[in-house]
């Protein structure tokens, strides 16, 4: 059973475009097909869908019509496919278990615990993918993150990238390049808080995982920090939207090429406060984005010299 759900997850992660060789498929099930993100080929018009054959309009029905379990997931060392037992010494009809085979209950917890991670590769996988799911919830990431940083972990392991480092290491590693593969802005300085290891080892784990597994990751935009960076700051949706447009002067003007994106989101924030009225001190902006106030004043006057944006420098 293992080999087989091994092979197809090999087969499904190895499928690419034909046409441009795009490894990012997605699946159509109201259309029932498999077509490539990049250039729209259908690569296969007659999938199965996995999903319930009813519908449910709310929680009740969704409780009432259910007849399985939690949908399979990478985010659990085992995709969610084992049983549990309960520590609750109750039977399925809610009665309470006698005594005398409280004793025998025990024996089956226990061994039950004990068979569901069977060597050392799955007790890593299951600290590591704890460890993961820790950290996804300190900073509030949605169930899509975990479920890529999981799977790139699962990768990592495979062609044994993690031996020889800490698990906490390359779990933060794999978390931040699962926010950078989906657009969801967390800095360097956040994943090393939480994870409670140091940046540079945050990032030489991330370079060897990107390298070795063949990511390909674009660059964070200065522009995915604002609506965050302004909804701490509690400013305006003026401000942010005056930020957007100041970032992509900026952009056209090449000043955002070789420069931090934080320091770029948090300068164009700033001005634009100045701008709309909302005036914040660059200490408080600094607070928020992790950037220095001597960063902030640099790319402050840069943007303010280059643009003419009509403020003092």
């Amino acid at each position: 059973m293992k080999n087989e759900k091994k092979k197809q997850d090999e087969i499904e992660e190895t499928i690419k475009c034909p046409k441009c060789g795009n490894t990012h498929l997605t699946k159509d099930y109201s259309r029932a097909e498999l077509f490539c993100e990049k250039c729209g080929l259908v690569i296969d018009a007659d999938i199965i869908d996995q999903g319930p054959e009813w519908r449910a309009f709310d929680s009740d029905q969704r409780e009432k019509k259910a007849r399985t379990g939690s949908p399979t997931t990478y985010t659990l060392h085992d995709k969610g496919l084992s049983t549990t037992i309960s520590w609750q010494n109750r039977d399925a009809y809610g009665h309470s278990i006698p005594t005398r085979n409280r004793a025998q209950l025990y024996r089956l917890r226990k061994w039950h615990t004990r068979t569901r991670i069977s060597d050392g590769t799955e007790r890593n996988l299951s600290l590591a993918l704890s460890s993961l799911d820790r950290m996804s919830s300190m900073l509030n990431l949605p169930r899509n993150i975990r479920e890529t940083a999981a799977m790139i972990y699962r990768k990592a392991a495979r062609q044994k990238l993690t031996r020889g480092r800490t698990i906490e290491g390359i779990t933060a590693a794999v978390l931040y390049a699962a926010c950078r593969q989906c657009n969801v802005p967390r800095t360097l300085e956040e994943i090393s808080r939480v994870s409670q290891i140091k940046k540079k080892e945050v990032g030489r784990n991330y370079r060897n995982i990107s390298r070795k597994l063949k990511l390909k990751l674009l660059p964070t935009m200065p522009q995915y920090y604002i609506s965050r960076f302004c909804s701490q700051l509690k400013l305006s949706s003026d401000v942010q939207i005056k930020s957007i447009e100041i970032l992509k002067k900026a952009s056209n003007e090449e000043l955002t090429s070789g420069r931090g994106p934080t320091g770029m989101a948090a300068a164009a924030i700033y001005i634009a406060s100045v701008l709309c009225g909302e005036l914040i001190t660059q200490r408080e902006v600094s607070e928020i984005s992790g950037v220095t106030e001597v960063t902030i004043r640099n790319r402050y006057k840069e943007i303010a010299k280059k643009l003419d944006v009509g403020i003092l420098t």
